[in-house]
């Protein structure tokens, strides 16, 4: 059993409740989306087939327990939940990225699955599976990257009717567009409206602003 891999390396986690913690990545080759702000153009197409226990093996060697699986989007190889399940048999702890487009419960519920809702600004909202939010865990995390005001709205919106049907949510985070909408902006409107949501910020780009891989 292979998985397209485009990159494993070792980092700062930057975009989720565990910000700030090392955290090695399991970047997949692949995508379903073209979304206009993408930074990882890179792991559309390249990538090199290795065997999942190689995967493992490698993994072992960084000797850190906090695994992010991301793409890309990983769930479109079906063996993603395979690597999802074995790391979590060997005590790591697992987030995995998704782009929101594809069922999340094909993942073992013990992963802390961090589902992207798309935005206006994105180019891709139509593409949401909006049936993700019933398939939400306590443990599952949300993210709404905005990049204008009418994205804000956007997320304000959907944010109300999570809150309204008490759907079960660990976090929901608001992220500015780098480079695009000022962080301080965005905290803005959070505050004005009193919304329930965290800021966040892409850690990594802020520490290596140079580096746009393995970061």
């Amino acid at each position: 059993m292979t998985l397209r891999i485009n990159e494993i390396f070792c980092s700062i986690q930057g975009e989720s409740t565990f910000a700030g913690s090392p955290c090695v990545f399991v970047r997949l080759s692949g995508c379903n989306l073209r979304c206009s702000y993408c930074d990882t153009q890179y792991a559309y197409d390249n990538g090199e087939d290795i065997d999942l226990d190689n995967v493992l093996a490698r993994l072992d060697r960084y000797r850190c327990k906090l695994v992010e699986i991301t793409g890309g989007e990983p769930l479109l190889q079906q063996e993603t939940p395979v690597l999802v399940k074995r790391l979590l048999d060997l005590g790591y702890t697992v987030l995995l990225e998704t782009n929101g487009t594809m069922n999340i419960d094909q993942v073992d519920r013990r992963c802390i699955r961090i589902v992207d809702i798309k935005c206006p600004s994105s180019g891709q909202t139509e593409h949401t599976d909006f049936k993700n939010l019933d398939r939400l865990t306590g443990e599952d995390e949300l993210k709404f990257v905005i990049g204008m005001r009418e994205d804000y709205l956007y997320g304000k919106k959907i944010v109300a009717q999570i809150m309204s049907a008490s759907t079960p949510v660990r976090c929901i985070h608001f992220v500015p567009v780098w480079g695009k909408l000022q962080p301080a902006v965005l905290a803005t409107w959070i505050l004005e409206d009193s919304l329930k949501v965290k800021l966040g910020v892409q850690l990594h780009k802020i520490l290596w602003p140079d580096k746009y891989k393995g970061v």
